[in-house]
């Protein structure tokens, strides 16, 4: 059974990121999906003075580790100041200097959202710019806009018909091609 590995690139409590990843991940039925958190991996901010004196950290071996026994990221980011958030740059920096391919055969579905109409879509542009770059195969992504207007957190859910028919087209694909 082909395996996804689901986070999300923020590092808040109450992250709607990592609801809208929890959902997602939910939905799929034909894989066997692990859910993370990021902030489990404890990492300093990135410094090559930091790498030379210390070296990778194990935190960061078991990230990679997880990366690694997986087929395929489903991943959802978030926005600030419209790009990704500093915290999930550091996690991208770490990880590239361990291993600069640490992506290599990985299929990945992008997310976003945010509260705003465009979902986060600049974060999510620039992290579909970005994850090439490390051996990442985008197959879809899609931007959720008006977070809190169109789920439901208590029904764990889309509230929007539109949105939900898109999504799960979208998400689908990438179950599929995963698969193939």
């Amino acid at each position: 059974m082909k395996k996804i590995i689901a986070f999300a690139g923020s590092n808040s409590s109450t992250s709607i990121n990592h609801a809208f990843v929890s959902f997602a991940a939910s939905c799929v039925s034909q894989c066997e999906v692990k859910i993370i958190k990021l902030v489990d991996y404890s990492l300093p901010m990135f410094s090559e003075d930091i790498e030379k004196e210390k070296g990778y950290s194990v935190e960061l071996m078991m990230l990679n580790n997880e990366l690694k026994a997986a087929d395929g990221v489903l991943l959802s980011v978030n926005e600030h100041n419209g790009t990704v958030s500093a915290f999930f740059k550091n996690v991208l920096d770490w990880l590239s200097r361990l291993d600069r391919n640490f992506l290599d055969g990985k299929k990945v579905m992008l997310m976003s959202t945010s509260n705003g109409k465009r979902g986060a879509a600049s974060a999510l542009e620039y992290t579909k710019g970005s994850l090439p770059r490390f051996g990442a195969e985008i197959i879809e992504s899609f931007a959720f806009p008006s977070f809190s207007e169109n789920f439901s957190k208590e029904e764990n859910k889309i509230t929007n018909e539109l949105l939900h028919l898109g999504f799960m087209e979208v998400l689908q694909n990438f179950e599929h091609q995963l698969l193939k």
